[in-house]
């Protein structure tokens, strides 16, 4: 397949996306004013979850799932991290999915093969972490690495993975890229929690309420 034909695919895709992922405002009490919430149709749900593409974290069938579209070297991605990890704690039957979404540029598209590629030696919930929480940003390709090397990913393993399974990776990253435009992100991090869409990052208590929201019939 060519350049063109792979254009014209991703521009159907995205076509498609965009009618399946339909939005309505809606107005919560359970978020802050500024939250812009929006809310899913079925059908755009089912497609963003139909090929999860790497493992969930926190329950491995969970009556919720949240969605997070991410870069590793967003600051407020850093700090949804750690309020991620305390939901999951507070939450034992919610289930998260991350779709990684570089667009930090070089070094940040970097990390993000790079985890997705730590998945065919089952690390990639083991990358995302060491990755996320760096307490600086990630400047190189080097850190990336020597971060994933203090984790135990395989180096030479993955730089193996990453050739055998580039295409298949940048297929991920399109995807989800084309995901967080149809969602109308315009920044990281977007989120998908239930039924609901909002782009940024929330306080614990506010997923906690989106969450209990979401489990309402």
């Amino acid at each position: 397949m060519n350049d063109r034909s792979i254009s014209r695919a991703r521009l159907g895709r995205r076509a498609l996306l965009l009618g399946i992922l339909a939005i309505g405002a809606l107005v919560l009490l359970a978020v802050p004013a500024s939250a812009q919430v929006s809310q899913i149709t079925p059908t755009g749900k089912a497609a963003i979850l139909a090929h999860p593409a790497t493992p969930y974290a926190g329950a491995a069938s969970g009556d919720v799932t949240l969605v997070e579209y991410l870069d590793f070297n967003c600051p407020y991605c850093r700090k949804m991290a750690v309020n991620l990890g305390q939901l999951i704690g507070a939450e034992p039957k919610v289930r998260v999915l991350y779709k990684d979404w570089p667009i930090f540029g070089g070094v940040s598209v970097y990390a993000a093969r790079a985890a997705l590629a730590a998945n065919w030696q089952d690390r990639y919930l083991v990358a995302h972490n060491i990755l996320i929480d760096s307490p600086t940003r990630l400047a190189s390709e080097a850190q990336v690495r020597e971060r994933l090397a203090i984790a135990g990913v395989d180096l030479t393993r993955l730089d193996h993975d990453l050739a055998d399974h580039g295409a298949a990776i940048d297929e991920i990253l399109a995807r989800n890229s084309d995901e967080a435009q149809a969602l109308n992100f315009t920044g990281t991090p977007g989120l998908v929690i239930g039924d609901y869409i909002v782009p940024g990052a929330l306080e614990v208590d506010e997923l906690r309420k989106l969450v209990a929201l979401a489990r309402k019939p």
